[in-house]
């Protein structure tokens, strides 16, 4: 049986590995208050929390989230190459490191549960505030399922092949 090294075992946890360390006042936080707000009003204009956006998605008859999704895919791209071409690092001087990942069949099986309950419940983790805040409280209970699901996984981690 092979050994793992700590930091093969922790880049299997849902935890950053690029954690800060920095100590803040609680009002510094603050700045996190204001974007999710920023990004749920956007979410919410550019129709991404819509349910018939994502069931048209699911449906393959319309490219609007596939759109989204895929220029947020290719700004990711770009940022991250840019970030270790120019070493650039956080805004507190911190250096932003990338680790390589192992592939994992599990992957293939928790991706394929997500984008069944995203399709169930034309809710995704992003947008749940967002759809909620628009008045679609029917959301909690994808919300509450969420956490609950999150729970187990907890709960059962250490006993799941990773």
């Amino acid at each position: 049986m092979q050994q793992n090294t700590d930091f093969e075992v922790r880049s299997l946890d849902a935890i950053c590995v690029n954690e800060s360390h920095l100590e803040h006042k609680w009002y510094h936080d603050l700045k996190y208050l204001i974007v999710g707000i920023l990004f749920g009003i956007v979410f919410v204009k550019a129709e991404v929390v819509s349910w018939f956006r994502i069931q048209e998605m699911f449906r393959l008859q319309s490219f609007h989230m596939y759109g989204i999704i895929g220029s947020a895919v290719v700004v990711g791209m770009i940022s991250v190459w840019l970030i270790k071409k120019f070493n650039i690092k956080t805004i507190y001087g911190e250096k932003i490191e990338f680790h390589p990942k192992k592939f994992n069949k599990g992957q293939i099986y928790g991706g394929l549960i997500f984008g069944l309950g995203w399709a169930i419940t034309g809710a995704c983790p992003g947008p749940l505030f967002a759809q909620i805040g628009t008045g679609a409280t029917v959301i909690v209970v994808t919300l509450l399922s969420a956490i609950a699901g999150t729970w187990v996984y907890g709960y059962f981690r250490e006993k799941l092949p990773h």
